[in-house]
């Protein structure tokens, strides 16, 4: 009850921040770069050294991919009947099909599973959403924005990434049999702790419910998609089909059900793929994805 509570308080407390206009307009955008800079390398680095795999690893790596595997074949269908452009598509293509994990997903898999669904949350963020925006996510934004991917480029932007590199040298450190002193471990722990109030803060100064005529109608399919969709196709895939069942197989779905990644979102306006469209992806997507969430663990 207290993560919930903490979880609600937040977010009430972000939007009336905005609201308010108590902070700067950058204010998400700064809290955004300390999130990826400082608390999510610690938090990676804390939990991805001492982590258990099994042989059911593979669920939320794989799940990413699934989702924006899927998105592409549901909005390059509808694309032509609903006169998309390119810029409208890729915006889609972007934030309908990469989930926000980190920001979103790490608190609600804590609070919901504990240490363990935080560890799989860090698999399905790092090994998954993550390398599918700065790989897949960068060649679908160039093609449609008439630029050349760069295999180099997007290489170096995933060394550069702060998270990834920390995944990268965890992984490396379990390989040569390191375990965390007390010391490194306390001082790890106390560093990840502001990370659920700082996320859920940032979140909550960038929710808006606006629903701009300009965009609506791809607005609401891309909607449509993220939230109801995609979790759809994951539970088919995992459940029906795979016969995978429990916690983990729950958690992937709920994953798939979270609101557009941030990074997705800058990304689509880097290539001026309709930047417009993907703010409000993330500004309505995020706060209506608490909704379907809430909905989806109490069907599980």
């Amino acid at each position: 009850m207290t993560n919930l509570v903490l979880l609600v308080s937040c977010l009430l407390l972000g939007m009336a921040l905005r609201w308010g206009k108590v902070l700067p307009e950058n204010t998400p955008v700064v809290l955004n770069r300390l999130l990826v800079s400082v608390f999510i390398p610690a938090m990676t680095l804390l939990y991805v050294v001492d982590m258990h795999f099994n042989n059911r690893f593979w669920l939320p790596i794989v799940a990413p991919w699934l989702v924006f595997g899927g998105g592409c074949v549901f909005f390059c269908s509808l694309a032509r009947r609903l006169n998309f452009d390119r810029g409208t598509l890729g915006a889609l293509l972007l934030t309908g099909g990469i989930s926000s994990v980190s920001f979103v997903g790490f608190p609600i898999f804590e609070w919901l599973y504990g240490r363990p669904g935080l560890e799989m949350g860090i698999l399905m963020s790092q090994a998954g959403t993550f390398v599918v925006c700065v790989t897949v996510g960068v060649g679908v934004a160039s093609w449609l924005a008439d630029k050349e991917p760069s295999i180099s480029g997007m290489l170096l932007n995933m060394v550069r990434f702060p998270p990834f590199a920390a995944f990268v040298l965890a992984l490396l450190a379990r390989g040569i049999g390191y375990e965390h002193s007390p010391l490194v471990h306390d001082v790890l722990g106390s560093l990840t702790k502001p990370f659920s109030v700082i996320a859920l803060l940032s979140v909550g100064l960038q929710i808006s419910f606006a629903l701009p005529k300009s965009n609506r109608t791809a607005l609401l399919t891309g909607l449509g998609y993220k939230l109801l969709i995609a979790p759809l196709l994951v539970f088919t895939v995992y459940v029906l089909l795979l016969n995978q069942h429990g916690w983990q197989a729950d958690l992937c779905i709920l994953g798939s059900a979270i609101g557009p990644m941030n990074t997705a979102a800058v990304l689509a306006q880097q290539y001026n793929l309709n930047p417009e469209l993907a703010a409000q992806m993330i500004g309505l997507g995020i706060p209506l994805s608490f909704c379907s969430l809430y909905l989806l663990h109490y069907i599980l």
